[in-house]
């Protein structure tokens, strides 16, 4: 009887072994499995962040821009009409150019007027 209790222990212990191994690799295998799950789901994160940058835009969008395009374009047409408005006024003098001004201090500074030309060489002979 002693052989029936020991080969039955034994096949217990065997039996027991066996599904602490299978119990082992199994949670070898979830750990695996749920790495990869995490890291497909971060992908799929990625990918459809990347598509929404490329998706073409919706009526809302499309509509958002032609109102703003038209806001700007009535805002040049005022900036125009006011534009043409101030230059034809009277009595307005045109604005003077940077180098006539730097041409005239620099007369200035050479002892002659402004408006005045330089002295031409003496004629030979006189």
């Amino acid at each position: 009887m002693a052989k029936r209790g020991t080969r039955a222990d034994a096949l217990r212990s065997a039996v027991d072994q066996t599904f602490q191994a299978a119990a082992g690799q199994a949670q070898t295998t979830r750990d695996l499995a749920q790495d990869l799950v995490d890291e497909l789901a971060q992908t799929a994160g990625r990918l459809r962040g990347a598509l929404e940058d490329f998706r073409p835009p919706s009526s809302d969008d499309l509509r958002s821009v032609r109102d703003r395009l038209r806001a700007l374009e009535r805002r040049v047409a005022a900036l125009e009409k006011s534009q043409k408005g101030a230059s034809s006024r009277p009595g307005r003098r045109a604005a003077r150019s940077p180098s006539g001004k730097a041409a005239r201090a620099g007369a200035a500074k050479a002892g002659r007027s402004p408006r005045s030309r330089p002295a031409g060489r003496p004629k030979r002979g006189s």
